[in-house]
């Protein structure tokens, strides 16, 4: 087993029935932040972290994703006759950004089937995972950071947020404690789907990034299907747990649920204002309005 972590699955084949009307026929994770897919943000956050390989799980009317990292002859060509430098450089770039491959879900069977499905292309090496939804501005990149964690320490590691009060319940929330020489990890005993408020054993929720042991395709194949029928990867890193260590790292960074309409809103304003050629100007409209 290669104990380097070159390979990404992004488990993209969901319906998005949260941003309908407009995910009837866009996949969610094609939906522009500011000006970008937020499929992208999390393409260049696993380049940023020395990823070589993508692996997206797609399912049915997902083609826009493969369109979108593919060459699109008629417009760069379009853009090369009229002279349109800057922008044929963009579309190109996005084309040669990384070596993506595709893997379909053909039933929605959950985020364990998702991942379950990328196991041939990912191999007999460790993985990381990032679920497109949660978009995460960090520097450096999150799934870089966890990475290092996964070189030092030798197991897999989840990415977590400190959720105070009532909010833990919606999260997967870990058990265990919090490491005597680094405080950003926790090391892991054990994990609780959604708790109630008062029964959640820790105010550390797991979040959309994930770097695995190739031993997880295994466990995961042994999963009966839980809540829904779906299998489910918090059952999967449970058993897990009883042959390997895993941790819990608190990122250093921001993260925005972009697959929550509130949480698209925030993440919008907060990364147009960021832009050099007009986040000033958008700050002043923002003051401007009568709120």
């Amino acid at each position: 087993m290669s104990s380097r972590v070159r390979t990404a699955v992004f488990p993209a084949a969901g319906l998005g029935t949260r941003f309908l009307p407009a995910t009837k026929v866009i996949p969610k994770e094609m939906l522009a932040l500011v000006d970008k897919p937020i499929l992208q943000y999390g393409v260049e956050e696993a380049i940023a972290s020395g990823i070589e390989h993508i692996i997206i799980v797609t399912g049915r009317g997902k083609g826009a994703m493969e369109d979108h990292f593919d060459i699109s002859y008629e417009l760069d060509a379009t853009l090369e006759r009229k002279g349109k430098k800057e922008l044929l450089a963009l579309s190109r770039s996005i084309s040669s950004m990384a070596r993506i491959s595709y893997v379909r879900q053909k039933e929605p069977l959950g985020l364990g089937h998702a991942v379950l499905c990328a196991k041939d292309l990912v191999g007999n090496e460790p993985f990381g995972v990032i679920l497109p939804d949660d978009v995460i501005d960090a520097q450096p990149a999150c799934l870089k950071q966890m990475i290092e964690v996964f070189e030092e320490r030798g197991g897999s590691v989840l990415a977590t947020e400190t959720v105070e009060g009532p909010a833990i319940s919606a999260y997967g929330v870990l058990a265990g404690t919090q490491d005597s020489a680094n405080e950003r990890i926790f090391n892991c005993t054990g994990m609780v789907e959604k708790p109630k408020f008062e029964e959640a054993p820790s105010k550390q929720a797991i979040v959309g990034r994930y770097v695995l042991t190739p031993r997880v395709f295994e466990l995961l194949e042994k999963t009966a299907p839980g809540a829904g029928g779906e299998i489910q990867l918090t059952d999967g890193i449970k058993a897990l747990l009883k042959e390997e260590s895993v941790f819990g790292y608190t990122f250093r960074g921001k993260r925005y649920d972009a697959g929550d309409k509130f949480g698209m809103l925030q993440a919008t304003v907060e990364f147009a204002l960021k832009r050099p050629e007009f986040g000033d100007k958008f700050r002043a409209y923002l003051k401007g309005l009568a709120l």
